[in-house]
């Protein structure tokens, strides 16, 4: 039995089959969601949104409170978690080049100036459009192997849906990169609703303050159309929900087999549109744009739930660890959201960009519980092939740690120190102490986040010592990334954290 009621929202249920079990390789789920804030979820603080699916996995997991991604914007941080290294050893450190419809680019091109003056999202957006692209491959470095090849290699049936990210050369395609199915897109963001909008349906809202406004809108093209493997398809859904039935497919044809899954909805990415009945419902929101946001959060939550349910309903519970993350953190820049309690958001190096929401489930794991120790994304790799039993390639460093021992034990610290860097914005977090560069604003921040994880009060002048330690030791790492930058930013965005405006590439 199934009981589906969206968008009224209770918890589903539905009959459970035996399980099958193959314990020596147990079934992975890494579900990755896009630009989803540190303070969008019902069991992170917020208490606009009913996300009671999402929510579900701490209840039966663990709940991490200082999960950090390697990049504040989607493409290297996603290299980060699929390789389990940092993504700057192989010269991800930018977003990649998308092939967007040549006709749209030559009107961006013709327009470019009339829009900077009209627009403040594009007056925040410094785009270097005439940079020659085709002289870089951009993406994923062809000789990175990313968690689903290991996987494969190691007899494992591998699924990707959703945002794919890593670049669109050839080459570098899911069902090239380890992946037996691929239902996906190549693009940083593509929309929810192909053309035309059924505005009973749907409702939509533009973003002209947000940079990235104009390619949000462009119609499916390029990069931004959904393929099936190599085959272009026209999915007429709303998407979130066409990659929850796609997951769910994926899992029901495998369920005799260990498989690894890639879930990666491209919600709560603008643009922004949701189904009406979803907006329609929340009413107590007067913000248009935070109702249209908090409507896309929780029907991905929905979706989540209906993939969380076929894995019931398969008996697959027992035997399969599932994993939820954000990219990054939310993009303050759309004003729906402001990663509270955190300073910033995505694109700056402050805490409302690195840390995440972040959840495992796992029946090896004890449960609830709520791990308040800096990990990192880097771990989910790690983590994964330990419980698979799988042994790491012995001819490259790895930067994740296993958490599961730390988990089992609830002790211990994962990660002394973490560090990032993206072109000329960089920081390092050791122990308590964070400190923050931005060599093109020419600012520089010291932090105790054990006593201001809101980053408001600057200690670089009274605690110079630790200043000048942690400086030196961000310059040592950054001399271990030997690898420089594969292709220039194409960009920098400007950003407001509040006392200040800070640059970023991208």
């Amino acid at each position: 039995m199934i009981l589906l009621a969206f968008p009224n929202r209770p918890l589903l249920r539905e009959g459970k089959l035996p399980a099958k079990k193959h314990p020596e390789r147990p079934n992975i789920i890494l579900i990755i969601a896009d630009d989803l804030g540190y303070s969008d979820l019902a069991s992170y603080g917020n208490t606009a949104i009913q996300t009671p699916h999402i929510d579900g996995l701490a209840k039966n997991g663990v709940r991490f409170t200082r999960a950090y991604v390697t990049s504040p914007i989607c493409s290297p941080s996603r290299m980060g978690i699929m390789t389990g290294r940092y993504q700057n050893r192989f010269g991800g450190e930018y977003m990649p080049y998308e092939k967007f419809d040549p006709q749209f680019l030559s009107w961006l091109r013709k327009h470019y100036f009339s829009l900077r003056r009209t627009l403040p999202g594009m007056r925040a957006l410094q785009p270097n459009l005439w940079l020659n692209r085709s002289r870089y491959t951009t993406g994923l470095a062809a000789n990175e192997l990313i968690l689903a090849q290991l996987l494969k290699s190691n007899g494992y049936t591998t699924g990707l849906v959703g945002k794919w990210n890593l670049g669109d050369d050839n080459g570098n395609h899911p069902y090239q990169r380890g992946y037996d199915y691929s239902y996906y897109f190549d693009a940083a963001l593509t929309r929810y609703v192909d053309d035309p909008i059924d505005s009973n349906r749907y409702v939509s809202q533009r973003l002209p303050w947000a940079f990235s406004e104009l390619p949000a809108w462009v119609p499916r093209g390029g990069s931004t159309q959904i393929r099936e493997d190599s085959t272009i398809i026209k999915d007429t859904s709303y998407l979130t929900f066409s990659l929850a039935e796609k997951a769910s497919q994926f899992i029901g044809r495998n369920k005799d087999r260990p498989f690894f899954l890639t879930l990666t909805f491209n919600a709560p990415h603008d643009p922004f549109q949701a189904p009406r009945a979803y907006f329609d419902k929340l009413k107590t929101i007067t913000d248009s744009t935070k109702r249209i946001y908090t409507a896309m959060i929780e029907a991905l939550d929905d979706a989540v739930g209906i993939v969380l349910h076929k894995l019931t309903a398969e008996g697959l519970d027992d035997n399969t660890m599932v994993l939820f993350i954000s990219d990054n953190g939310g993009a303050t820049y759309t004003r729906a959201t402001d990663n509270t309690p955190l300073r910033g958001g995505k694109c700056t190096h402050f805490e409302g960009g690195l840390l995440v929401p972040f959840f495992i489930r796992y029946p090896g794991i004890p449960k609830p519980l709520v791990f308040n120790r800096p990990v990192s994304a880097l771990d989910i790799f790690t983590t994964v092939t330990a419980l698979s039993h799988i042994q790491l390639p012995a001819d490259r460093p790895y930067d994740g740690v296993n958490l599961l021992p730390y988990l089992q034990a609830d002790t211990g610290l994962p990660h002394p120190v973490l560090y990032w860097r993206s072109g000329y914005s960089r920081a390092i977090c050791k122990n308590n102490w964070k400190f923050y560069e931005n060599r093109k604003d020419h600012l520089q921040f010291l932090f105790d986040l054990n006593t201001d994880i809101r980053e408001q009060t600057d200690l670089s002048s009274s605690r110079p010592e630790i200043l000048k330690e942690l400086s030196r030791e961000l310059d040592l790492w950054e001399k271990t990334q030997t690898i420089k930058p594969a292709w220039p930013s194409a960009s920098d965005v400007l950003i407001d954290v509040g006392s200040h405006k800070v640059h970023f590439p991208t």
